[in-house]
């Protein structure tokens, strides 16, 4: 979703390296903008390259934009979820869309889809050859919910989400500011979701993490919930777990006329103790902008309305992260891939 600005914020106040290594080059070769990887954004994180291949781009038909959320795919694939309801794959090395399919809620809407996880199910989703068929669980900001869905598009079961997080007057979350963010723990048993916001009567920098935990059936019941306190002004675009079980995340936020602000931080790992510490890796407007142009005003022409953010594999002791911006289908945004090489 387009972030609150700054303003309004201020005055109204979320997988298993199943497929790590598989994005050893996130852009093309021909389209990336490369430098060495001393290119530091600060002592912890460098960025290594950037692609604006995809911007205002189709496949079959379908607008390659409004992308809000990344995970690896497996077998040299990285999914890209937009809020839109289109879920594309998208070959890991070229970033060159391979195929799409359309996600609906059980009525056959569109879902405002945010966050992302692609999991292997257990044996009772097993193919009938004995290999395990991959999955996705979908966030939408409607309700909000969590869905699964086969990699046809086929819907296939729905998450319990507490009341208290449903969408106003239902419950306490704000409209489009619900589950923005999905990751899954190392091992594969714990789901978490991010708020964007803070629930109605929460603090204004106060977000919840929700969790669900698998059971030996293969589905997954309400667990234990977080708190994450975020910078002034920012919300939550998007949570992702580290090998360790620690969790990147992504913060930002928009000032009409000055642009985006956009942070990644390291919280810690859920389950010790409720409140989640973090700290800052980095902050994007002081990475090298290596030639991008931006297309409105922005602290540094690398930025943009980020939001999709995977770990992809690891190099030289350092993970591999690759971060998309949602373009909201606007002329004066772009749709960018980030390469970033993170010491966490």
């Amino acid at each position: 979703m387009r972030p609150r600005t700054l303003r309004t914020a201020l005055a109204a106040l979320t997988a298993t390296l199943t497929a790590a290594g598989c994005l050893t080059a996130a852009a093309p070769a021909t389209a990336a903008q490369e430098r060495p990887p001393g290119n530091a954004c600060s002592p912890a994180v460098s960025l290594t390259g950037f692609t604006d291949a995809l911007d205002k781009t189709t496949h079959d038909g379908t607008y390659v934009g409004n992308l809000s959320a990344l995970a690896p795919g497996g077998r040299g694939s990285l999914a890209a979820l937009s809020d839109r309801s289109e879920l594309f794959r998208l070959d890991a090395r070229t970033l060159e869309p391979r195929g799409v399919v359309t996600l609906t809620d059980e009525n056959g809407a569109a879902l405002d889809s945010e966050g992302l996880v692609a999991d292997l199910p257990h044996s009772r989703l097993r193919s009938s050859g004995g290999t395990p068929t991959a999955t996705y669980l979908v966030t939408s900001e409607t309700e909000p919910s969590v869905r699964r869905y086969s990699r046809t598009g086929e819907l296939l079961g729905r998450l319990p989400v507490p009341d208290d997080l449903r969408t106003a007057p239902a419950g306490r979350a704000r409209a489009n500011g619900s589950f923005e963010g999905l990751t899954l723990l190392p091992g594969g048993r714990t789901l978490l979701a991010s708020m964007e916001y803070p629930l109605d009567g929460d603090p204004a920098d106060l977000v919840r993490l929700q969790t669900w935990q698998r059971t030996r059936h293969g589905d997954f019941r309400p667990g234990a919930r977080y708190t994450y306190r975020t910078d002034p002004g920012l919300g939550v675009s998007e949570v992702t777990a580290t090998p360790d079980g620690r969790l990147l995340v992504l913060e930002r936020g928009f000032t009409s006329g000055v642009g985006n602000t956009v942070r990644l931080q390291l919280a810690d790992r859920p389950g010790r103790g409720t409140a989640l510490h973090k700290r800052l890796l980095a902050d994007l407007a002081d990475c090298p902008s290596l030639g991008a142009t931006a297309k409105q005003p922005q602290p540094n022409p690398l930025l943009d309305n980020f939001e999709g953010m995977a770990v992809t594999g690891r190099s030289g002791g350092r993970l591999e992260v690759s971060i998309v911006s949602d373009d909201n289908q606007n002329a004066a945004q772009t749709t960018r891939f980030l390469r970033l090489r993170v010491r966490a």
